[in-house]
C-alpha cells in the first residue's frame, strides 16, 4: 500500500501537554478522476479549494497553530483507511481537529452517502467506494475536544440522516462535553460547482479581514456560515449555503475556527488591557495626544501642576480619597486621566513610549507603578455595564443574578464586597461619566457604597485606630465634563457647579476638585502643539505659529489636535497658519477643522459628501460605535441619498476614510465582539448631528 504521509507525524511520540493543546487540520481530497471528461478542471478546482482552506487554517492567534495535514494521493477506499489509521483519528486526543472532505459523491439507492473514489464503480459503492458518515464518524468518535467536519461533495446533503442516526452511538460523556458539528455545502440532490467553495471561502476571508470587524481570536460555527453565506445570491441559498449536519449547540467561538480578521495588540498595558481588546488603545490615544492611531509618537505635554496634584493623589501617603477631574468639552481631561493610567501600569514601563515621556516631564508628575488598580471609560455604558466593567478591571468574575434580581445591585454589592475584604487600597479611575447613560443609578446605586470607604483619615485619629481602619479603602479618580466658571472668579462654589459635578460633591464632600480650562492651560496647549508640529519646522515659524493657533484654539486640546495635525500635513505651516481663510475656520472650532478636512479630502478621492455621510452615520449610531459590515453603509447611505453606491465601493470608501486625513476624527471600541467606529470626541457629534452645520462649505479649501 502507498505511503499516506501527511506534513507531520501523529502519534504518541508527541508529549501529553502538546498533544492536549494541539489542534490539526486533516484535508482529505480526491482531486484526480480519470474517468471524467472534466477531470483536469476538477482537480485545478480541488487545489484551490485546498490553498483557501489552507490559507484559512493558517491564520496565526493565541493558540497552538494547526499542524495540517494531507494525504498523498487518494485512489481506492484502502488509501482512506490507511490515511485514518496512518494519523490514528479514530484515537487522536487534543484541543481541536477539522476534517475537510472534499470529492465526487455518490447519492445511494437506501440513501446511503459515499465519498467516490477514481477507483469506485458507482454500480458497487459499498465494495469500492467509502461511505462518507464512516470518515465523519471517525473525527466525531475521536478525543478531540472540538471537531468541525466540513464535507464538500455532491449531494452532500444526504449524509445528514446517516450522521444523526450514527451520532447515538457516540457515547453520552463524549457527546455532552464536546464541541461536535458537521458542515455540508450543497443539498441532497445538487452536484458540488468545485470553483464555488474556494471562491465563497476566499470572499469570507477577505470580508473577515477586513470589512466584519469580528475581533475575537477565534469564530463561532453560526457566524463562519453568515459570512460564507454573503457571497451567495439569493437564488442559490437553498441548494448551495452551509447546513448542519450535526449542530454542536454551541454559539461561542471555537478553537476550530481561526478568525482571519484577528489582529493581536501587543499588550503594552496591563491594567487598562482587562477592559478589552481595545482598551489600551484607548488609553494610549488619550495620554499620547496622538492625531493618527499609527502615530508612535508621545506628544502630551504641560499640566505639570495638574500632574503632580494626580501623581500625589494616587501616592501611598493618600490611601483613600476623591479627585475629580473636570472642564468643558474637549479641555483635557482625559488625557490627564489616560497619563494616570498608562504611566502608573507596569508594562507600559517597560515600553519605549514611557522613555519618551520621562524625557519630557518632571519626575514628581509620575504616580507610583501599579497605583491604578482598574481603569474603565464609561462612554454610553449603563449602570449594570458600568458595575460589570468594573469587576471585570478587577479582574473577578460576575455573580450569577437571579431571575428577579437586578444585575446593578448584585454586582454593586460585589463590588463593594471586593473592597471590603481584599485588604488592600483599590484605586478605580472612570473616565467619561458625563457620557455615560443611567448615571443617577451610577453614583447612587455603584459609587455610594463605595463612600465610606473613600473617607480619608481624620485628623486627630489615634495610629490604633486609623490602623483598623486603614483598609478597605478606595481611591476614586473621576473624569467628568462641566462648564468653565464665570470669568469673574477663578472657581465658583460648590453649590454653584451644575449637574453632575454638583452631585458627585454632594456625595463625596472631602473631593478634591482639579479643573482643565483654567488661564494655565493656554500654555499647556501652546506646548502640546509645539510637540505636534516641532519636529522639522525651524524655531522662527514655531515662535510665530503656536502662540497665534493656541490662543484661537484654547481652551480646546481637541481643536488643538486637529489644527496641529493640519499643521504638520501641510508644505508650509507658516502660510497656512498667516491665512485669513484658515484663521477665520480655526476660530469656528471643530466645525471649522472638519469643514476644510472635508473639503481636502477629494484630493484622496473620497467625495466629500460620501465622507461626511459616513461620519454622520458613525455619530448616529447607538452604544459605543457602528461596526462596518452591512450596518455603516445602510446608514450612511440614508444621509448620503439620494445619491447611492453599491456595497463594494462604500467599503472601498471607508477604507480611504479609515486611512486617510479624516481618520483623527474617529475613535474605535468593540462591542459584541464587533470593531466599532464613533466620533473621536462628544463635542464632534454634536457638530456632526447638527443640520444647519453646512459642513460641505468650502471651509478654506485654498488656505
Amino acid at each position: 500500500m502507498q505511503h499516506m504521509g501527511g506534513e507531520v507525524q501523529q502519534g504518541p511520540a508527541l508529549a501529553g501537554d502538546v498533544l492536549a493543546a494541539q489542534r490539526v487540520l486533516l484535508t482529505l481530497a480526491v482531486r484526480k478522476y480519470d474517468d471524467d471528461y472534466e477531470a483536469e478542471a476538477f482537480a485545478e478546482g480541488v487545489d484551490r479549494q485546498l490553498s483557501v482552506v489552507r490559507e484559512w487554517w493558517s491564520t496565526p492567534g493565541p493558540m497552538q497553530a494547526f499542524r495540517q495535514v494531507t494525504p498523498s494521493e487518494l485512489k481506492t477506499r484502502e488509501d482512506v483507511e490507511d490515511f485514518l489509521r496512518a494519523h490514528q483519528v479514530r484515537e487522536m486526543h487534543g484541543q481541536a481537529l477539522v476534517l475537510f472532505v472534499t470529492g465526487h459523491g455518490i447519492k445511494g439507492k437506501s440513501d446511503t452517502h459515499f465519498l467516490r473514489l477514481p477507483a469506485s464503480t458507482e454500480s458497487r459503492p459499498l465494495a469500492t467506494a467509502v461511505r462518507t458518515s464512516d470518515i465523519v464518524l471517525a473525527a466525531l468518535d475521536s478525543h478531540v475536544k472540538n471537531v468541525l467536519v466540513i464535507v464538500n461533495t455532491c449531494f452532500a446533503g444526504s449524509v445528514h440522516a446517516e450522521v444523526a442516526a450514527l451520532y447515538k452511538e457516540i457515547p453520552p460523556d463524549r457527546r455532552k462535553g464536546r464541541n461536535l458539528d458537521v458542515l455540508t455545502t450543497c443539498s441532497h440532490d445538487k452536484k458540488i460547482r468545485v470553483l464555488q467553495f474556494p471562491k465563497l471561502l476566499e470572499q469570507a476571508l477577505q470580508r473577515l479581514r477586513r470589512t466584519s470587524g469580528i475581533t475575537t481570536p477565534h469564530l463561532s460555527v453560526p457566524d463562519f456560515m453568515a459570512e460564507y453565506a454573503r457571497g451567495l445570491r439569493d437564488e442559490e441559498k437553498h441548494d448551495f449555503k452551509l447546513r448542519y449536519a450535526l449542530d454542536g449547540g454551541d454559539a461561542e467561538p471555537t478553537p476550530c475556527l481561526p478568525n482571519p480578521g484577528y489582529v493581536h495588540l501587543r499588550e503594552v498595558l496591563g491594567t487598562a488591557q482587562q477592559g478589552g481588546a481595545l482598551s489600551q488603545e484607548y488609553w494610549l490615544d488619550r495620554a499620547t495626544g496622538r492625531p493618527q492611531e499609527h502615530d508612535t509618537g508621545w506628544y502630551f505635554r504641560g499640566r505639570t501642576e495638574l500632574n503632580r496634584a494626580v501623581a500625589s493623589f494616587l501616592s501611598p501617603a493618600v490611601p483613600r480619597g476623591v479627585m475629580l477631574i473636570t472642564g468643558c468639552a474637549g479641555s483635557g481631561k482625559s488625557a490627564v486621566l489616560a497619563r494616570a493610567v498608562t504611566l502608573s501600569d507596569p508594562l507600559f514601563r517597560d515600553d519605549p513610549l514611557y522613555k519618551a515621556a520621562q524625557d519630557s516631564a518632571s519626575a514628581d508628575t509620575f504616580p507610583p507603578e501599579g497605583a491604578v488598580t482598574a481603569a474603565v471609560h464609561v462612554r454610553h455604558l449603563n449602570a449594570a455595564q458600568v458595575a460589570a466593567s468594573l469587576l471585570h478591571a478587577l479582574a473577578l468574575p460576575l455573580e450569577p443574578v437571579p431571575a428577579a434580581g437586578d444585575q446593578v445591585d448584585v454586582w454593586s454589592r460585589q463590588l463593594s464586597e471586593h473592597v471590603r475584604t481584599c485588604g488592600q487600597t483599590v484605586t478605580i479611575v472612570l473616565d467619561g461619566l458625563d457620557e455615560a447613560h443611567e448615571q443617577a443609578r451610577i453614583i447612587g446605586d455603584t459609587l455610594t457604597p463605595l463612600a465610606d470607604f473613600c473617607l480619608p483619615r481624620v485628623p486627630g485619629q489615634r495610629q490604633d485606630e486609623y490602623a483598623e481602619t486603614a483598609v478597605p479603602a478606595v481611591r476614586l479618580l473621576i473624569g467628568v465634563r462641566s462648564s468653565r466658571p464665570s470669568q469673574s472668579s477663578t472657581s465658583a462654589p460648590s453649590g454653584e457647579d451644575p449637574g453632575l459635578l454638583r452631585a458627585l460633591q454632594q456625595l463625596f464632600p472631602t473631593a478634591h476638585v482639579e479643573r482643565t480650562d483654567n488661564e494655565s492651560s493656554k500654555n499647556d496647549i501652546a506646548e502640546y502643539l509645539e510637540a505636534l508640529i516641532g519636529e522639522g519646522v525651524d524655531d522662527s515659524t514655531l515662535a510665530e505659529v503656536v502662540p497665534l493657533v493656541a490662543k484661537m484654539v484654547w481652551p480646546s486640546f481637541i481643536d488643538a489636535r486637529l489644527a496641529g495635525d493640519q499643521l504638520r500635513s501641510t508644505d508650509d505651516p507658516l502660510t497656512l497658519a498667516r491665512s485669513e481663510d484658515w484663521q477665520r475656520m480655526l476660530k469656528r472650532g471643530i466645525r471649522g477643522l472638519l469643514q476644510r478636512d472635508l473639503a481636502l479630502v477629494e484630493g484622496d478621492d473620497l467625495p466629500s459628501d460620501v465622507a461626511l455621510a459616513l461620519l454622520k452615520a458613525s455619530a448616529f449610531a447607538k452604544g459605543q460605535g457602528v461596526p462596518w459590515a452591512d450596518v455603516w453603509p445602510a446608514i450612511a447611505g440614508v444621509f448620503l441619498a439620494p445619491k447611492s453606491l453599491d456595497g463594494n465601493e462604500w467599503d472601498a470608501m471607508i477604507g480611504k476614510l479609515l486611512s486617510g486625513r479624516l481618520s483623527g476624527y474617529l475613535a474605535h471600541a468593540v462591542e459584541d465582539d464587533r470593531r466599532v467606529y464613533r466620533p473621536a470626541h462628544e463635542e464632534l457629534v454634536e457638530v456632526l448631528l447638527d443640520p444647519d452645520a453646512r459642513l460641505l462649505d468650502n471651509g478654506g479649501r485654498d488656505a
